[in-house]
């Protein structure tokens, strides 16, 4: 089936050429009243950075060209794709609410803007933000007016400044090594929303395997006599409904659901929601699932489970980091699962809701992320802890998220050992714990470790299981844990006694006749001249890996080709490299 997945894929992309990515971008915050701004936008570039002195929010000045929002301006399917240097960008288009919107409020989303937002609505500035990998959104009722209104947009985004949380986005012109091309100004969906006067702004839904649901709803613009609810169904049946009255800016309300289906790998179970507030209403989802660290292993739901997840990068050749369409997303997730992985690691990025929602619904593991910075400094440090907590915020209520992973590889803290830079690993964990008690964190994956981290996640790129197994066989038998290029603790700090994460490895590198190799292509150990070649070697490394029963889950890198580096599974056009088949039974081994 997935052969003819891409067929399909640039089939629905045709039909969804007049709006991209026109699906409601936010599954868990659905309201009716809303309307899709992608398409086409006005567009300039500002590289004197003039923008702000010349007042171009006012619309007095003619933008030369224009950009197919959501894509950023470096990738094809913008348009301009311009992969150069361009730290300020502006953007701007009208548009009309329907006549029904009137006596409403209006609001304006940004599924994520890269790095600084400022937003003008009529020339008035309507706010800003800040935190290139999360949403946010503006009350922009005042400043409407009948008819037309514009829309205007400047994003800045300094490709240098290695303190702000950018992934895998190169701060040098051209990729090379494990970086890759940079997204810059809007790269999510961009949408307005109707709502009451007073409305619902959050809800953080909290579940236990017992059926017992909390909703902590805040509200925005309370007035005296007002009352939540929460209608909660399975399909069409509604199992269970709650009202409260709203206590200033919050609700708090709690269900119990009579023998709660839970959800689990491969068995999306969700339960649909209506939250009301007056006559603002929002749909949402939730699934009830259990997740926590018992007798040396994962347990899901009170049982144990080896994770088998595969590191997924989230680029694509024609978007970069946007996915092109809601197809594809579901086609990454289908695949996976096809070659008998049960999650996935979203590496060094914060992915777009949408795939989380095909997650939750196909029962796929998640290990949640963030891009990180490369340079350690204050400014860092207040960036890094601001939009992390605004992920935690964001993901909350996502059932498939089953970990929270806030630094990758010492990336921000490269100095350790270093004072200051334990005490942030520390602090990310602490601070993890504080907005989240019901999912397991690593403070810094791979290595490095201090004495914070409820799974002890380490990367190692053996060439064969034989080197693996030998490296590995006395884990956890003696004082000394093998490092990979670091160590693998902090000096000064000690084994923790959590489990054994083995959260990357593999990196195989095979290059498919005729597919694109561009200059500087690589891979992990070399790259393998026949696909019997890099599979054997595939092999070797499960085989290895199912002598070693301390490791208590795994992440093979990688999923896809990505720019240079050519180590997927699949190439980078998302063609399998290797009979999913065998990718499935070699998953098989582990358990």
């Amino acid at each position: 089936m997935l052969r003819i997945l891409p067929a399909l894929l640039l089939a629905a992309c045709t039909l969804a050429a007049a709006i991209p990515r026109p699906e409601y971008p936010q599954p868990q915050f659905q309201r009716e009243n809303w309307m899709n701004l992608n398409g086409s936008w006005e567009f300039e570039f500002d590289d004197s950075n003039v923008g702000i002195t010349e007042n171009w929010a006012s619309g007095a000045r003619k933008f030369g060209r224009s950009i197919n929002v959501p894509f950023c301006f470096e990738s094809k399917l913008s348009g301009i794709a311009e992969t150069g240097f361009h730290p300020w960008a502006w953007y701007r288009r009208t548009v009309t609410t329907p006549a029904d919107w009137k006596g409403k409020r209006t609001l304006l989303n940004f599924g994520a803007v890269d790095y600084h937002a400022t937003v003008w609505i009529n020339g008035q500035r309507a706010g800003e933000h800040e935190g290139g990998s999360v949403p946010f959104v503006l009350d922009i009722t005042a400043a409407m007016k009948p008819g037309a209104n514009t829309i205007t947009v400047r994003a800045f985004d300094p490709p240098r400044d290695r303190s702000i949380p950018r992934g895998k986005q190169y701060w040098e012109e051209k990729s090379a090594g494990i970086f890759y091309t940079r997204t810059s100004g809007i790269w999510q969906t961009v949408w307005l929303e109707a709502t009451g006067d007073s409305y619902i702004s959050y809800v953080r839904t909290t579940t236990a395997i017992t059926g017992a649901v909390r909703f902590e709803a805040e509200i925005a613009r309370p007035k005296p006599g007002l009352e939540f609810t929460a209608r909660v169904r399975m399909g069409a049946t509604e199992v269970a409904v709650g009202t409260v009255k709203v206590n200033g800016r919050k609700a708090w309300l709690e269900v119990r659901i009579p023998q709660p289906r839970l959800w689990n790998v491969g068995a999306g179970n969700l339960y649909d929601v209506t939250f009301e507030l007056g006559d603002d209403k929002v749909q949402s989802y939730f699934g009830i699932r259990e997740v926590r660290i018992h007798a040396g292993r994962i347990h899901i739901n009170g049982r144990p489970i080896y994770v088998k997840m595969v590191l997924d990068q989230g680029y694509w050749p024609e978007s970069t980091i946007t996915p092109p369409s809601d197809e594809a997303m579901q086609f990454d997730i289908k695949a996976m699962q096809q070659m008998g992985f049960n999650g996935a690691r979203k590496h060094q990025k914060v992915e777009d809701p949408r795939w989380l929602y095909w997650c939750d619904k196909l029962g796929f593991l998640v290990s949640g992320e963030i891009a990180n910075a490369y340079d350690f400094e204050e400014t860092y440090v207040a960036r890094f802890t601001r939009e992390w907590m605004e992920v935690i915020a964001r993901d909350y209520n996502h059932p498939s998220i089953i970990m929270w992973v806030p630094i990758n590889e010492s990336w921000g803290t490269g100095e350790l050992p270093n004072e200051k830079q334990e005490a942030h690993l520390r602090a990310n964990y602490w601070l993890t714990k504080s907005l989240d008690s019901t999912r397991p964190v690593i403070e810094n994956d791979g290595w490095e470790h201090v004495d914070t981290t409820d799974l002890f996640a380490l990367h190692d790129y053996a060439r064969n299981g034989e080197l693996l197994y030998e490296k590995y066989k006395n884990l956890g038998k003696e004082s000394t844990i093998p490092g990979n290029g670091r160590a693998a603790l902090v000096p000064g700090y000690k084994y923790n006694g959590t489990p054994f994460l083995l959260s990357e490895f593999g990196g195989i590198a095979y290059v498919v006749p005729g597919s694109p190799a561009p200059p500087g292509s690589w891979g992990y150990s070399g790259v393998e001249a026949t696909a019997e070649a890099a599979l054997a070697r595939l092999t070797s490394l499960y085989q290895g890996l199912a002598r070693l029963p301390q490791f208590v889950g795994i992440c093979y890198t990688q999923l896809t080709d990505v720019e240079q580096e050519m180590n997927g599974l699949l190439t980078y056009d998302r063609k399998m490299k290797f009979d999913p088949a065998k990718i499935k039974a070699l998953n098989a081994l582990l358990n």
